[in-house]
């Protein structure tokens, strides 16, 4: 590679180690060569690699089928002059819906920690020994209580507040609503304490209803989102994406998104599809 300015050009540079910051081609070059080392490095018939860039997940059904993937890669990704960090990667192995602590693997002769022991952030979604979403509803329910008492106590006015609001906490907050399992009941907590706020931030009085502020029918349409909507439309969006996959393993697996007892995103998506065929 070489860099050519106005006045002169400079000598051809080896890269050998490393992506060139600003470059364009070399995230591709790293895609394609990451692409044919994990095709290498299938050893199993279902396919139990999930990439993206340097990011990579072994899925796998057997013990012995992981150890193995694991020593091919280890194999592969020295031959390349690359090496793993095994503290950065985590390694739940569940045995009957519960996560064995007993079961552990290693990279690089190092052992790779389980998420028993640290808990790992992949894709904005926590994983931890429990497996479960029901502490996130609550983690997703106070950060959106701190979020509101935060832009309460500061200088602006009323209308600077609902800017703040629709643009700084509630993007941050359907991201966890979306990949997390929680129930549209903790949603419509979080909008009714939202909506408490809004009222008083706009000076309207507290009996005014939820249509007057979010109906897009209106002839008076305030740019203001509902959160318990958006989580209703990503959930099924999500729901969408995951039956219409194109990848064979997920859309074989029948997806369930848990939404709680009031509203369930299955039949929602369901009746929106038959309002469609009698359109």
């Amino acid at each position: 590679m070489r860099f050519s300015t106005n006045d002169f050009t400079t000598n051809w540079i080896n890269l050998e180690v490393g992506i060139a910051m600003g470059c364009t081609i070399s995230p591709i070059l790293f895609a394609m060569a990451m692409e044919v080392i994990l095709k290498a490095a299938e050893v199993c018939s279902m396919p139990p690699l999930k990439a993206f860039m340097d990011d990579t997940s072994i899925i796998c059904s057997k013990e012995d089928e992981t150890r193995r993937m694991l020593t091919c890669l280890d194999v592969l990704i020295s031959w390349c002059r690359m090496e793993f960090t095994p503290k950065k990667s985590r390694s739940p192995s569940i045995r009957k819906g519960k996560v064995d602590e007993a079961t552990t693997f290693k990279v690089a002769e190092q052992q790779i920690p389980t998420v028993s022991q640290e808990p790992v952030k992949s894709l904005g979604r926590w994983y931890d020994s429990s497996m479960k979403d029901t502490r996130r509803g609550a983690e997703t329910l106070e950060l959106a209580s701190e979020s509101l008492l935060a832009i309460n106590k500061c200088g602006l006015q009323g209308k600077f507040k609902i800017w703040c609001l629709q643009f700084m906490p509630i993007p941050k907050l359907l991201w966890p609503l979306l990949v997390y399992d929680i129930c549209s009941t903790k949603v419509e907590a979080i909008e009714a304490n939202t909506n408490k706020y809004t009222r008083k931030w706009l000076g309207v009085p507290p009996g005014n209803s939820d249509v007057a502020m979010y109906c897009r029918k209106a002839k008076l349409k305030l740019p203001m989102k509902s959160i318990l909507e958006e989580y209703k439309c990503g959930k099924a969006r999500l729901l969408t994406m995951l039956e219409e996959s194109d990848d064979p393993v997920v859309k074989t697996v029948q997806p369930s998104l848990k939404t709680g007892r009031k509203w369930k995103v299955t039949e929602a998506v369901d009746e929106a599809k038959k309002c469609l065929k009698m359109k």
